[in-house]
Parts: structure tokens; sequence; C-alpha cells
């Protein structure tokens, strides 16, 4: 980790060596850990310290991004040179006005100095802990435990100075008896908050209601739990929910805002300043996030912006920029979805019969100005029927839009979870979606999974 003083510095020397209209130097350092377990042992730790420079400078209309993990002073000389020449042979965008400007920027602690309790001894203690749970119900488990501090860096010629330290945590199992297998997952910036106790008597428990059957394929009345419902949520981020996607004519939003097209109980939102869900109080460009609504009971509002997708209509960018070179728009990671007045246990009470789905894997595109997906159910899917739940089911294949399954709710829990795919195969920068449980009135499942 660089700190905030050496980094800002590191990044302001850059900025002064280079001779583009505008310069932006962002500066991502981590020190990463991750273990992996399955068939009830521990097989793989790993960890990794690098630091990340991202450099882009802008000649005119010409834009052009150079990226080095070394950060000696000659290599950042030979990066920012390299940067330079690479301008002369770009072609001009002309939809550029201007890199992002500064701002003030909120004050969050984003960052638990007890994350560094976690010692990999620490960590084959919880882990063994969690065997010894699942083993004893006649399971064997398997999953990934990681934490790590990040810190990030943004100066540029415009006057942005931005820094952050950020913390965090993920564990993710699912156990398992051949038959069976149950799911559950923990995030959060501060690692005293994880009870691996409480995860294996989640995931145990939907892995232990009996030998599960198959049933027809077709549409059922569900529920989903916030794990399947942030899954729908993150496709909606990244389908529609942005301004690239709008400005190109791929997106659901296109000629709906200002209309009603999912169900009224239905608000869904990106905040990184809510502290239910994992803070990020600037974007990627030094930009201060801002609240941005999707839907409002049930109308389409708003989308978000980048200083790209932000300049191209007269307006400002809502904090939403990604790491350059960013071709896939200002994609929100932060999202939220409110919640109501249920309860899980009430929702399966009302229910005459249909499904419960813990959550979908294997999930892709079909339809994406209807947002179409298809994938299947896992590591938890029941039959209910007469307001309980009864078997366990084998994996359905679902093919259905999600706007018309948020259409056709009828129930929001009250409670929320953090959910994280919790994947870092790439740059370490955990993001979180708050998702509550919902009832569906109609989801179409089109087959039975393999898997």
């Amino acid at each position: 980790m660089i700190g905030q003083e050496a980094g800002i510095k590191l990044l302001k020397r850059v900025i002064r060596e280079s001779t583009a209209d505008q310069t932006e130097a962002l500066l991502m350092t981590e020190d990463s850990s991750l273990t992996r377990f399955t068939h009830s042992a521990i097989h793989q730790h790993v960890a990794e310290r690098n630091g990340t420079l991202i450099l882009r400078v802008v000649v005119g209309k010409k834009v052009s991004v150079v990226t080095t993990n070394i950060l000696q002073p000659s290599s950042l000389k030979d990066t920012l040179e390299k940067a330079l020449a690479l301008t002369k042979v770009q072609h001009p965008n002309e939809a550029f006005v201007s890199l992002a400007g500064p701002k003030p920027i909120a004050q969050l602690d984003t960052f638990s100095k007890n994350i560094d309790r976690l010692t990999p001894e620490r960590k084959v203690k919880s882990i063994k802990e969690v065997l010894a749970l699942t083993q004893k119900k006649g399971f064997s488990a398997s999953g990934a435990f990681s934490h790590g501090k990040v810190d990030i860096a943004i100066v540029n010629s415009l006057g942005v100075e931005a820094y952050q330290e950020y913390s965090d945590v993920f564990f993710h199992l699912i156990v398992e008896d051949g038959k069976n297998s149950g799911y559950s997952s923990f995030v959060s910036r501060n690692p005293d908050q994880l009870n691996v106790q409480a995860l294996a008597k989640e995931a145990i428990k939907k892995a232990s209601l009996g030998d599960p059957i198959q049933v027809e394929p077709m549409e059922y009345e569900v529920i989903l739990e916030p794990y399947a419902v942030a899954e729908l949520l993150l496709f909606l981020g990244y389908l529609g929910f942005h301004a690239l996607a709008v400005q190109e004519g791929r997106s659901f939003l296109c000629g709906q805002f200002g209309k009603k097209i999912v169900n009224e109980k239905v608000t869904i939102y990106d905040d990184g300043l809510d502290p239910a869900g994992l803070q990020v109080p600037f974007d990627f460009e030094g930009v201060p996030k801002q609240r941005v609504t999707f839907f409002k009971e049930g109308v389409a509002k708003n989308i978000t912006y980048d200083s790209y997708t932000a300049a191209r209509e007269g307006k400002e960018s809502t904090g939403h920029g990604l790491i350059a070179p960013n071709t896939e728009g200002p994609i929100p990671i932060n999202l939220f979805m409110g919640g109501a007045e249920s309860s899980l246990d009430e929702m399966v009470r009302s229910m005459r019969k249909g499904i419960y789905v813990t959550r979908f894997h294997y999930t892709n595109i079909v339809e994406p100005m209807k947002a179409v997906i298809t994938g299947m159910t896992r590591d938890g899917t029941f039959l209910i029927e007469e307001g309980e739940i009864k078997r366990p089911v084998k994996n359905l294949r679902f093919t259905d839009s999600i706007l018309k399954a948020l259409s056709r709710v009828t129930a929001i829990s009250k409670e929320r979870k953090i959910c994280t795919p919790g994947t870092v195969y790439a740059r370490r920068f955990v993001t979180g979606t708050v998702a509550p449980a919902i009832k569906v009135d109609g989801f179409n499942f089109s087959g039975v999974s393999s898997i």
C-alpha cells in the first residue's frame, strides 16, 4: 500500500512532466489474499501485492491509455512517452470534450484496521470451523475466503486530486452431499462482521431438505432470494441503466423515460454513499458519486454518466466512470433495490404452488433490448405447496425478461442483503449489490438442468 501522501506525490510528478493538453493518472495498489477449499480440504492459498498506474493523455481529440505496474521513475517516464507517442497514431474522437474537473468529495470511512487480523492462520481456523460443522451433518464443503486492502489515488491536470483506502472481505460457501447443495455468502469492509457459523448453518439448512424431485418446466410463481435478485440487478445495470447504452440505442430504457415499465413496488437506484452497501465516494475519474434512481415506484427515471457520456449531452458526470479505457460505459457498481414490508416466511405462506430460488448461475443475455436472460438455478431450489417448502427440486433452466419479472412482483422483503460476485481474477475492487427477496407472479422455466 503506497499511502495517500506518496501516491498523490507520485501522480503529480507524472502530471507535471506531461506535455499533453490534458493528463490523468490513476494509481491502484492492492494487498490481496485468497484461500480456497473444496471437498472439505483447503487446496489453495495465494496472495498478491501490486501497484498499477493507468495513464490517460489527451492531445486535441486524440486519447490514449497506457498501463504499467513498474513504478520506478525511469519506467514512469517511459510510460508517459509511450502514451504521448500513441496519441499521434490515434483517430480523433470527435465526441470527446474533456476530462473531469475537480469537485468536493465526501469523507467516508471505507477501511477497517482490523483487516490485518485476517492472517493465513486465522483464515484456516475459520475454514476448519466451517468444515467441522458441515462434515458433522454429512456434507462436504467448498468455497472461497478472501480479504484485501486497496488504495486508489487519482490526479489530473484540471485539478482533480482524490484518494481513498478500502478494505474488504468475502466468504462464499457451498455444501453438498452428491444429491443436494446449499449456498451462503458474506461480504463486508469489516472482518469483525463475519460469522462463519451462521454461514454454515444457512448453507446446511438448504441442503438438508430431502432428495430432489424433477418438476415440469413451465411458468411458476417464484420467490427469489437476495442472491438471485442481485444477479438480475447486475444485468440491468450492464444492459441499460447507463448513458452509453442509451446513447447507442441499445438500452431497454430507450424511449421509456417517464413511463411505468415495472411494478410500482419496485424502486432501484445506485448510491455509492449509502452505508447500507459497500461505500465508494468517487469514481475512477475522481468524480464524486451521486445517487441515481433508475426506477422509482416502477417509473423509469434516470441513468448514470461518466465525463465522456455526460459531455455528449451537455450534462455533468454522476460519478460513474470506470477504469480507462472503458468501452462498456458508466455501468453502476453500487446497486440497491428498495425493500418493503414482507418477510420470506410470509411470502412462502402466501404461495399455493411455486418455486423457491436461492441463486442463479451460468446466466447469459438473450435479448438485450427486452432484458431477456437465460441461466440455471443452483444450490437451493425448492417446490412450495400450500404455503410450505416441501421438497428440493432438480435445477431448472430459466429464460425470461427481467423487466417482465419485475412487472409481476407481488411482494418484497423488508430485510435486504449485500451480495457480491466476489471474484478477484483481475484488479481487486470488490463491490456490493443490496437486494431484498421478491415474490414474482410468473417466471418462465424453459428446461431442466443436467447440473
